[in-house]
C-alpha cells in the first residue's frame, strides 16, 4: 500500500488535515488498514518536502494540505500504473507454510487447518460486513470488502491446494 499516493488522491476532493485524511482513508477502506495519525503527518511532511503538498493554514490556527499540480501530477501517474501482486515470499502465510515442509519439524497439515480456521472465521466477519455495507451507499466501503472476501477465498483455495498436496507428498513417501 503507498500511503503517501493515498493521501494524495484524498487531498485531490479536497484540502484537509492529518486527522481528517485518518478518518477518510479508514472509512474509505473498510476500516480494514489502521493508518496512525503520526504516519499520516510524517508522509504529508515528505509529500510538502517533495512539492507534492503545500500546508496553509485556516483562520482558526489549524493547519491544512492541499495538493499540488506536481502532486496531481504524480497522483494520475500512480493511479495509471498497474499494481503487480508479490511474490508468496513476501507473504508470511506462505513463508510459514513453505518452511513448515522444508523444516519437516511441524504437522504442516495442522497449520494449514489452524489457518484454514482462522481464515474461514475472517471470511464469515467480511460477510456480515458485506451485508451491512449493501444497506448504504458507501461503495468504497463496499468496494473494499469485495477485495477482503476475494483474498480470503484465494487464501483457502490455496490452503486447500497445500493440504492435497501435503497428502500426496506423504503417500510418496511411504
Amino acid at each position: 500500500m503507498s500511503v503517501p499516493h493515498t493521501l494524495l488522491a484524498l487531498l485531490s476532493d479536497k484540502p484537509a488535515h492529518g486527522y481528517a485524511l485518518k478518518t477518510r482513508f479508514e472509512s474509505g477502506t473498510a476500516d480494514a488498514w489502521p493508518l496512525n495519525v503520526g504516519q499520516v503527518y510524517s508522509t504529508l511532511s515528505r509529500l510538502e518536502r517533495d512539492g507534492l503538498v503545500e500546508a496553509t493554514t485556516t483562520p482558526d490556527e489549524e493547519q491544512i494540505w492541499k495538493i499540488t499540480t506536481q502532486g496531481r501530477r504524480v497522483l494520475d501517474e500512480w493511479f495509471q500504473t498497474p499494481v503487480l501482486g508479490s511474490p508468496p515470499s513476501r507473504n508470511e502465510l506462505a513463508i510459514k507454510i513453505l518452511i513448515a515442509v522444508t523444516a519437516q519439524r511441524h504437522d504442516v497439515t495442522d497449520i494449514i487447518r489452524t489457518q484454514r480456521t482462522a481464515t474461514m472465521e475472517q471470511l464469515q466477519k467480511f460477510t456480515k460486513h458485506k451485508q451491512q455495507a449493501s444497506k448504504t451507499d458507501d461503495l468504497p466501503r463496499q468496494l473494499a470488502i469485495d477485495a477482503l472476501i476475494l483474498k480470503a477465498e484465494a487464501e483457502l483455495r490455496w490452503l486447500e491446494l497445500c493440504e492435497l498436496r501435503v497428502k500426496k507428498s506423504k503417500r510418496k513417501q511411504v
